[in-house]
């Protein structure tokens, strides 16, 4: 799974690497840990708009949900029953990077699920990367606000993460490099890039 991420490029940064103008960012800041679960507004390029970097709140809201508190489940979504889930099924051809250069996941240590270490996940040269994701704008009832949302697709774990998140064994579909454009052009998913760096963030049950 992936509900802590990472990214500690700038907005000049993230302009330059990724050839895209950012828009409406001037609230964004480098920030060391996302906490998906408080739904924060992170940096994605987005299908519609791709040569633009603009905010969008993590946890995808469809259209049929009521309210916000819905977020919590959608924070991920599964590569493999992407169009199975009504959650997900009317988006996927909402296509989104998610940007990032890290993301945190968390190995339990004994059986019982008592102790765990944290563990910080970056390239090996800690390059910023792209999470596939999803995303879909939900207009809020009442107020017709509208509410630029994503998800962060994820897939069974490969052999590292498979060691550390030893839960679940799941991780997010990092995109390699040439294969962005073509995820947000609607080309099915390609290998995903495998070599990770596993870094021990401080000691047993210290994050979570």
């Amino acid at each position: 799974m992936c509900f802590f991420s990472r990214l500690t490029l700038s907005v000049s940064e993230l302009k330059r690497h990724y050839q895209a103008d950012p828009l409406e960012m001037d609230d964004f800041e480098p920030t060391e840990r996302f906490n998906g679960f408080a739904h924060p507004l992170t940096p994605v390029i987005a299908n519609d708009k791709p040569d633009k970097i603009r905010l969008f709140g993590w946890g995808l809201m469809p259209a049929w949900a009521s309210d916000e508190s819905f977020r919590k489940n959608t924070l991920n979504a599964r590569l493999e029953t992407l169009y199975e889930k009504p959650s997900f099924k009317p988006y996927v051809a909402n296509r989104c990077l998610v940007l990032a250069n890290g993301f945190y996941e968390w190995q339990w240590l004994d059986p019982k699920g008592k102790q765990k270490q944290g563990y910080l996940i970056t390239l090996p040269d800690e390059q910023p990367f792209a999470f596939a994701g999803l995303w879909n704008v939900w207009k809020q009832p009442g107020t017709g606000l509208l509410v630029p949302t994503y998800t962060i697709i994820t897939r069974p774990a490969n052999e590292l993460m498979a060691t550390i998140h030893n839960s679940k064994q799941r991780m997010p579909y990092i995109l390699k490099p040439g294969d962005e454009k073509a995820w947000l052009e609607g080309a099915p998913p390609k290998e995903p890039a495998e070599i990770l760096v596993a870094t021990p963030v401080n000691g047993p049950s210290s994050l979570g």
